[in-house]
């Protein structure tokens, strides 16, 4: 019978475990001093030459020997002869045997080509940088077990090092298991998945110190992952498994552990993360990662990052940290170290921060996150507006000088990103997808910038105008026209299930694909749906969400729907035909304060560029003609 098993161990128990488990006998190597950027000494260095070697001077000017200008003032200046008492001399310049002392050049007075007059006197050894000043024979210039940087670099050479004795980078066999994995490409078949987690594993371990070893894939067979493992192990300090850690058929990463070695850990009280397996094998230490990205890369940093200070015997680093107020409410449950990835913007001079998705297998949530909420275990999560610790994976200079945007997906947002880079390579535009009416209520709470809006209101036959009325009457909010945009069904090439309205959508095996609440597209729909007296629970696939265009187009493309409401651009990026239902408004919504700013400026000026409009227009679908005009100001 198969065993199924995972424990609840507390992470800090979890690396504790395997930390006191583990003995690293690091092997020392001599490389090039030019050659040891971030590589970790292996002992004391010391220093073989003085740094100067001899007595230089240090600056321009004159040595002179000091007692001969005792005296000298303005109104008893002293004349000096070349070669009897002063002599010419650089920065750098040995000096000469029997002066002491150097006169910088601004303080000269030249009267012959012969004759200097001097006006204030200099002390014995003044402006002279003596033997040793920098760098003495014998000195300790850099202690062992320390991380090589770029100035240390320089001392070592200034001691006449010319070579390093360091410790071997720890060789990590990273082994991504799976047989629906293949090797990155361009062309990928139903049922395959590209192998990415090695790249990531790999980049994070050199960043650490560590030398990775890509093993190559390996199918879902116990006997070739044993036998990889059983490898591996001869060549490496640590290896990891990737995939395979969790309790399914096919989970075989604890049993392989088992059977070779120890296994330490099975699960840890965290999430995402949980299916993590810890073990020894052969006196090296196995860290069996979980498949979804999230969870394999919170893991690595947890244990392999540890292990590779570890190894070195290095403070392993913490990340610069800030308080922010929570833009939304986080639960949390009883028992478990919740990790949340959070976006985190600086609207009118405080960080809000906001949760991005919570799923394990979302890589863009890695890549979106500005830092980290980590939430103890039982504690219950944090409300709305209660200050909370982040543990920052951007600058907080990036973070301040970024225009949070959030609202309705559109396509033109990342063309206005790309162009806000461009114009000013300090300022950033990050967009969260939440909706249009998520847009207003970000921007009624404080918590954006802006926010893009495309909300039908079928009384008035009209766009946005009546929301913000509704929603943002008292407060200080400008509206500006961003496009007008083609929405559409999107089908597959052909349009084979002959789809140009509502009423198609009741045929018998018709599977659509809905936006979620809130985005001004569900809203189109639903009007659609009103004109023509249907009910929403004819349609199939109604309750199914997607929270951009382009998640709406993957979806019919992949197959798993047939049709879907969205723009044009987003059925063009995914080679889709487009049904043309109507051209609609979708606007920027901004808060008073960011709209009179600098940054609010330099947005607008954006919009208004010739450039915005040939790069939106170039995607097909919209128009660019009232770009950058107001259409609502609070003040006016």
């Amino acid at each position: 019978m198969r065993k199924i098993y995972l424990e609840d161990t507390p992470l800090q128990e979890a690396q504790q475990r395997i930390v006191e488990s583990v003995r690293f006998s690091p092997q020392v190597e001599i490389i090039p001093t030019r050659e040891a950027l971030g590589r970790v000494t292996a002992e004391p260095i010391y220093a073989k030459v003085s740094m100067p070697n001899f007595h230089a001077a240090a600056m321009d000017g004159v040595a002179v020997k000091a007692e001969m200008t005792y005296g000298a003032d303005e109104q008893h200046p002293v004349c000096l002869k070349r070669g009897e008492a002063y002599v010419e001399v650089d920065t750098g310049d040995p000096i000469p045997e029997g002066y002491d002392a150097v006169i910088m050049i601004e303080h000269i007075h030249q009267i012959d080509d012969d004759t200097i007059e001097i006006l204030e006197s200099v002390a014995p050894w003044q402006r002279i940088r003596p033997i040793g000043e920098d760098v003495v024979v014998g000195e300790v210039i850099i202690a062992d077990r320390h991380k090589l940087r770029p100035v240390d670099l320089g001392a070592l050479l200034a001691g006449g090092n010319v070579t390093v004795p360091v410790l071997r980078k720890p060789r990590v066999v990273i082994i991504p298991t799976g047989t629906e994995l293949i090797e990155p490409s361009d062309q990928v078949a139903e049922g395959e998945i590209i192998e990415f987690n090695g790249t990531v594993f790999s980049a994070y371990l050199q960043e650490w110190g560590a030398e990775p070893i890509y093993h190559g894939i390996v199918k879902d067979d116990y006997a070739l992952i044993r036998d990889a493992v059983k490898a591996a192990v001869q060549d490496a300090d640590m290896v990891l498994l990737n995939a395979g850690s969790s309790a399914g058929r096919e989970d075989f990463t604890v049993h392989v552990v088992e059977e070779l070695g120890e296994v330490l850990t099975h699960g840890v009280a965290t999430r995402p993360g949980k299916p993590v397996v810890v073990g020894m094998v052969e006196g090296k230490p196995i860290i069996g990662l979980p498949g979804y990205p999230v969870s394999a890369y919170l893991n690595l940093e947890w244990f392999a990052r540890t292990l590779v200070h570890h190894y070195y015997g290095l403070l392993e680093p913490e990340r610069p940290r800030v308080k922010a107020t929570m833009g939304r409410r986080i639960v949390s449950v009883m028992g478990a170290e919740d990790f949340i990835r959070v976006t985190i913007g600086c609207i009118d001079g405080q960080f809000i921060a906001n949760p991005l998705t919570r799923s394990a297998g979302v890589t863009m949530s890695m890549v979106r996150a500005d830092g980290l909420l980590r939430i103890p275990p039982g504690h219950l999560g944090y409300e709305q507006g209660e200050s909370v610790d982040i543990e920052l994976y951007r600058p907080l200079e990036q973070i301040e000088n970024t225009i949070v945007a959030t609202g309705s997906h559109d396509l033109s947002m990342d063309v206005l990103h790309s162009l806000v880079r461009k114009t000013n390579p300090d300022r950033f535009l990050v967009s969260s997808h939440v909706g249009s009416m998520g847009g207003i209520l970000a921007i009624q709470k404080g918590e954006a910038h802006a926010a893009g809006v495309h909300l039908f209101d079928e009384a008035t036959g009209t766009y946005n105008l009546p929301y913000i009325e509704k929603y943002l009457r008292d407060q200080d909010v400008v509206l500006i026209q961003l496009v007008y945009r083609q929405q559409g069904w999107m089908v597959k090439p052909g349009n084979p299930r002959g789809i140009h309205s509502v009423h198609d959508l009741l045929q018998p095996g018709i599977t659509y694909m809905n936006r979620q609440r809130g985005a001004g597209t569900r809203l189109l729909f639903d009007y659609l749906l009103g004109q023509e007296g249907l009910d929403r629970d004819q349609i199939y696939g109604y309750s199914r969400e997607a929270v951009s265009h382009l998640s709406v187009a993957a979806a019919v493309a992949g197959g798993t729907a047939d049709t879907g409401l969205g723009i044009y651009s987003a059925a063009s990026a995914m080679e889709l035909d487009f049904i043309p239902v109507a051209e609609e408004r979708y606007d920027l919504l901004l808060s008073g304060s960011f709209y009179r700013s600098v940054e609010g400026e330099e947005l607008l000026s954006c919009i208004r560029s010739e450039a915005f409009a040939q790069e939106v227009e170039a995607l097909g679908g919209y128009s660019c003609r009232d770009s950058g005009k107001i259409l609502y100001s609070s003040l006016s």
